[in-house]
This record gives C-alpha cells, sequence and structure tokens, in this order.
C-alpha cells in the first residue's frame, strides 16, 4: 500500500470543529466519491460504502471533528472573547493565533493575555485560565467587528498547518481524530479494490468531542444498523517522559495500531482483530479500558439491540494540542488491518456471547 499522504495533509488543513464539521466532511466525501457510494445525514455525518447491502456489515467509524473555540462576546473595542469546543488545556492557548469562521469569510486573530511584565510576580506561575484570555484580530471597536462580519457564536481553529517531521512523523492540530476519518476511508479504498463477501461503510462522525450524549456516531450507528462495528481513534503515544505506562500501557510511534481490550469492547471482536494483525504481520499493542474508552465505541455498542464492537487506536503524542505527532506507518498498518478484518468475515460469524 503506497503511504500517500497528500489527502490526510489536506483533511487535516480544513477547519472543523464539533458542531460546525462542514468543510472537513466535503474535503473526505470528495475523496471518497472517487472509489466509493457517498451520501451525508442531518447531524452531518459523512459515508463511504463498499458493498453496503453485503452481510455482514461492518461499520468503520473515525470522527472528523476537532477542538475548538467559539466566541462568546464581543467587546467594544474591538477584542473577542471565547469559550472551548472540547477539552484543552488553557496553557496551550496563550500566544496562539486562531482562525475564526465567519458569514463573510475567515477572520485571522491572536489569542492574547496580559504580557508577563504587567503580572505581578506572585502571579506569574499560576495557571492561565481561558476566561482570562481574549482574541485580538486587529480591529478597534465593535463595529469594525460586524464588517468583518463576526458573530457572537462563530467557532474557530488553532491556526496551524501539517508540518512534516523526520522519521515518517507528522505535526499537526486535528490529529485526533482526522487520522481516524483518514484510516476508515484507507480501508474502505483498499476494500473497493480488492472487495470482500462482507461489505463495509465508512463514517466519519462528528460532535465526539462534544458528544456527551452519544454524537454523530449514535445516529450513524442506529442508521446503518451494521452487524459489527470498529472505531478508530487516537490514544496517548508513551514513549514520551512522565507518563505513567502502569495506568495507560506502553505504546509507541512506528509500534503499530492500538487494540483495546474492556467493559465497552467486544471481546470476540478484539480476539478477531489480533488473529488478523498476527496473520498479516501487523505490529500492534493492547490496551485496557476497565470502565469506558472515552471514544465513539461507547456510544455504538450500545445502539439497537446492541453492536459487537472493537475499538483500534492510532498512537498520537501531545494530544489536544495544536502540534499532535503521529507516525505516518501507524496509519496505513491500522487501514490494513481494518481491511484484513473485514474480509476475514463470511456470515457464518457469531457474535452472540454465550
Amino acid at each position: 500500500m503506497t503511504q500517500d499522504i497528500a489527502f490526510l495533509e489536506k483533511l487535516l488543513d480544513a477547519p472543523g470543529p464539533s458542531g460546525f464539521e462542514e468543510r472537513a466532511a466535503r474535503v473526505w466525501r470528495e475523496e471518497a466519491a472517487a472509489f466509493a457510494q457517498v451520501w451525508s445525514d442531518v447531524v452531518g455525518n459523512s459515508y463511504a460504502a463498499a458493498r453496503r447491502d453485503a452481510k455482514p456489515l461492518v461499520l468503520l467509524a473515525g470522527h472528523i471533528d476537532e477542538i475548538g473555540v467559539q466566541v462568546t462576546h464581543l467587546d467594544e473595542t474591538g477584542l473577542l472573547y471565547f469559550g472551548t469546543v472540547g477539552g484543552w488545556d488553557a496553557q496551550v492557548l496563550v500566544g496562539q493565533r486562531v482562525r475564526l469562521l465567519t458569514r463573510k469569510g475567515d477572520v485571522v486573530g491572536v489569542v492574547g493575555r496580559k504580557a508577563i511584565h504587567l503580572i505581578d510576580p506572585k502571579d506569574r506561575d499560576k495557571v492561565a485560565k481561558v476566561k482570562e484570555l481574549w482574541i485580538d484580530v486587529g480591529v478597534g471597536s465593535r463595529d469594525e467587528l460586524d464588517e468583518l462580519g463576526v458573530r457572537v457564536g462563530d467557532p474557530g481553529v488553532l491556526e496551524q498547518g501539517v508540518v512534516r517531521l523526520a522519521g515518517g512523523r507528522l505535526a499537526s492540530r486535528a490529529m485526533d481524530n482526522r487520522v481516524g476519518a483518514f484510516v476508515i476511508l484507507e480501508a474502505v479504498r483498499l476494500l473497493s479494490e480488492e472487495p470482500a463477501q462482507a461489505g463495509a461503510v465508512a463514517v466519519a462522525t462528528t460532535q465526539e468531542e462534544i458528544g456527551y450524549a452519544g454524537g454523530g456516531a449514535r445516529s450513524s450507528a442506529y442508521g446503518a444498523s451494521p452487524d459489527v462495528a470498529l472505531v478508530v481513534d487516537v490514544t496517548h503515544a508513551t514513549d514520551v517522559p512522565d507518563v505513567d505506562k502502569k495506568e495507560v500501557g506502553e505504546h509507541n510511534l512506528g509500534g503499530g495500531p492500538v487494540l483495546t481490550r474492556g467493559s465497552v469492547t467486544h471481546p470476540a471482536v478484539f480476539e478477531r482483530l489480533a488473529e488478523v494483525a498476527d496473520a498479516e504481520e501487523i505490529p500492534y499493542t493492547v490496551q485496557a479500558a476497565p470502565l469506558r474508552t472515552s471514544t465513539d465505541a461507547d456510544s455504538i455498542h450500545l445502539v439497537r439491540g446492541g453492536i459487537p464492537t472493537g475499538l483500534v487506536s492510532v498512537p498520537n503524542r501531545y494530544m489536544h494540542s495544536p502540534s499532535e505527532v503521529v507516525a505516518i506507518s501507524d496509519l496505513f498498518h491500522t487501514a490494513r488491518l481494518l481491511a484484513a478484518f473485514v474480509r476475514s468475515l463470511d456470515g457464518e460469524d457469531d457474535f452472540v456471547r454465550s
């Protein structure tokens, strides 16, 4: 499988915070249309199918939204105040550049904070809070903001593009979880080139980062009514300092996909994934999730009468930052694993627990 990442780079650069995923979703569907049946729904989920009517049908889910910001107040001086979309470390936001998505086009600004010189010495070591930050787009009044099209409720993302690092690695915002959306579509691409008996529907789900009620994953799984589901997300790479491997396991960049075992994931689906990975000589590690996975798997596995669900993750450094880092090889190993899993199904598989 060639490791062409031009599509991934385009996908990463498209802004798409939770609830406002349209641009990234359009990039995904445009790519998918070259080799798959494509459609979307009212929640914003995007689908690409290989043999949609075949049985068994496997749902491949990877969320396409990213964490971001949203304007909450326009000050008379032209400064903007904002809230966070998804889980941010406020320290990461200080001094960043922001791209706001407005009705009249994109507006670029910077995240401002009182300069260190003006902060009382006793307060300089204190953690910054989002309510102490603002966005400066360069104007001096609320009227000028209106001319730019800026309104309360406008979403935004950090203005950080893709960087190719040494060692076959990439850095960018939105790795969580554009890489999942990329991987599931690459799996469908493989299945379109070499069809399986089973069918596969890839869904780039929305609202995972704010999906306290299941996000787009819940509605997509209900609508697709699959026999099996595989969720692709990111997990913490532990090959950096001060990460407790006793808590999260040992998962290195370049070490292949991470297979999850836990109360949410189906044991037979896990075992099949591991067997397929061994047969295909795909490296992998195993992660425990005793309570929940904090991914789309948590909602998908309980849809309708229950869907046997597996979780496959890509190791990711510096999660929820503008410089998340992944290994390119892990993405393509994961896509190969998904395609091989689908090909391993023959209609005789029974995932009912006994």
